[in-house]
């Protein structure tokens, strides 16, 4: 399975895991051990699947929750809920991915839980840092990616062009030649 990274960092693109999460139906992405391993390769975070369990994928998707609600609690200025701190400050604690420089250029090695780590060590840093101010969730309806905008104005709409703009696009101008 091919993941998609719209957001900017691999802490938020982890969030965006769960898509379309207001809709009836959400889009699970990383429902087994074997599609986090995958994730993790793709987003960089480490170079092999670590192998991966239904413990590791549990512990993922605690983390991946309160990050969420992290970020939701940022983007609608209401107070971090108590639990979801205790969880990511819990997580980002952990060992992290071990880097080293080999003939390629670097190498990340580590199992899940170090992976876990270096989510909730940017989560920490987004969310505590210059970049909270830049946190933005997409104007999509059915999307819920929250993604930092870094353009040049700070008006970015949406957490990718090439998805939820050019939907929302064709979709007004559906409905414009409809009128």
């Amino acid at each position: 399975m091919r993941h998609v990274f719209p957001c900017g960092t691999p802490a938020l693109d982890f969030v965006g895991t769960l898509q379309e999460r207001r809709t009836p139906a959400p889009i699970e992405r990383i429902g087994s051990p074997a599609l986090l391993d995958a994730w993790f390769v793709e987003a960089g975070l480490l170079d092999r699947r670590p192998g991966s369990d239904r413990s590791d994928l549990r512990a993922a998707l605690q983390l991946r929750e309160a990050i969420y609600v992290l970020l939701r609690a940022r983007l609608t200025g209401r107070p971090r809920p108590v639990w979801a701190v205790i969880a990511v400050n819990r997580q980002a604690a952990g060992v992290p991915v071990v880097m080293r420089l080999d003939a390629a250029g670097t190498s990340r090695s580590g199992k899940a839980g170090q992976a876990l780590t270096e989510l909730a060590r940017e989560a920490v840093e987004i969310l505590a840092g210059t970049d909270a101010a830049l946190l933005r969730e997409c104007a999509r309806l059915d999307c819920t990616h929250v993604y930092l905008d870094r353009s040049r104005g700070r008006r970015r709409e949406w957490c990718a062009m090439r998805s939820c703009g050019n939907r929302v696009k064709a979709a007004a101008l559906r409905a414009r030649r409809r009128t």
